[in-house]
């Protein structure tokens, strides 16, 4: 099973976090969400990121804002691959005290990171992950792209059609 765990320091994480499980239900990969508090609860981190691959997941996207510690702290945990969502919070510094906390991790911790408040492109990434070794994600994943290709082209002939070359 492609399971991908979807976890957040505090319900205010929520409003960003969900993009996540969208970008993942149009995927069709199955996934959990809670809150996971690196700060204040600590010991449900300790257990939770201990036991995720146990669980069956294969991905762990984390989201934080702040000091935006829990995606470093869980993969510091587990050697499952942890993909960083920082957070633009009500304490933030504009959200970079959360994206350089989850980027700037140690040598021998890696947490991969999108940029501020992406977390559709975090559930992107961990269905790529998936894809690598899944053929109907990655023909999914190809369908996706192709979409979006599509989108834009079509948008190419309407600004075509409105401003055509003089």
């Amino acid at each position: 099973m492609n399971k991908v765990s979807i976890i957040m320091g505090s319900d205010s994480d929520l409003p960003v976090m969900k993009d996540a499980a969208e970008i993942l239900d149009y995927f069709g990969i199955s996934y959990e969400l809670t809150i996971v508090s690196a700060h204040r609860t600590p010991d449900r981190m300790f257990s939770y990121a201990r036991t995720a691959r146990e669980k069956g997941v294969k991905v762990v996207i984390a989201g934080a804002g702040g000091a935006a510690h829990l995606p470093g702290m869980v993969a510091s945990l587990t050697s499952l691959p942890v993909i960083g969502v920082p957070i633009k919070s009500s304490n933030s510094i504009d959200g970079w005290d959360s994206i350089l906390s989850i980027l700037q991790m140690p040598n021998g911790i890696p947490v991969a990171t999108v940029a501020l408040n992406a977390a559709k492109n975090a559930g992107i990434l961990a269905a790529s992950i998936l894809g690598s070794s899944n053929p109907d994600i990655a023909n999914k994943l190809d369908a996706y792209k192709l979409e979006l290709s599509n989108k834009v082209n079509e948008k190419i002939k309407k600004v075509a059609e409105e401003y055509p070359n003089k």
